[in-house]
C-alpha cells in the first residue's frame, strides 16, 4: 500500500511539473503577430497605447528581427524588453 501511494504521489508531481512547463510555454506572445490586446495582456509595463504603439511599428517596419528591436518604438526601453525577453516570441 504504501508502494502504491508513493507511486500515486509521484504521477501528481510529475503531471503537475508538465503542466506549469506547458503553462510557461503558452505565455510566450509573439510580436509579430499579436494584436494589440494581446500583448497589453501578455507583456508587464506594456499598457494598450504601448502595444498599439508595437503594432503599429510592426505595420510600418516590418517584422522585428530580434527582441532588442522593441527598443526601437516610442515609449519602450531596455528595462522594459529586460523584463519582457522570456514571455516574448518572434
Amino acid at each position: 500500500m504504501k508502494l502504491f501511494h508513493t507511486l500515486f504521489l509521484t504521477l501528481i508531481l510529475l503531471f503537475s511539473s508538465a503542466a506549469m512547463s506547458a503553462q510557461t510555454l503558452a505565455t510566450k506572445i509573439n510580436i509579430n503577430t499579436a494584436s494589440a490586446e494581446q500583448i497589453a495582456t501578455a507583456m508587464t509595463g506594456i499598457g494598450e497605447s504601448k502595444a498599439k504603439a508595437i503594432v503599429k511599428y510592426r505595420k510600418s517596419n516590418g517584422k522585428f528581427k530580434s527582441v532588442q528591436d522593441l527598443e526601437n518604438v516610442d515609449g519602450i526601453g531596455a528595462k522594459t524588453v529586460a523584463k519582457n525577453k522570456d514571455k516574448i516570441a518572434l
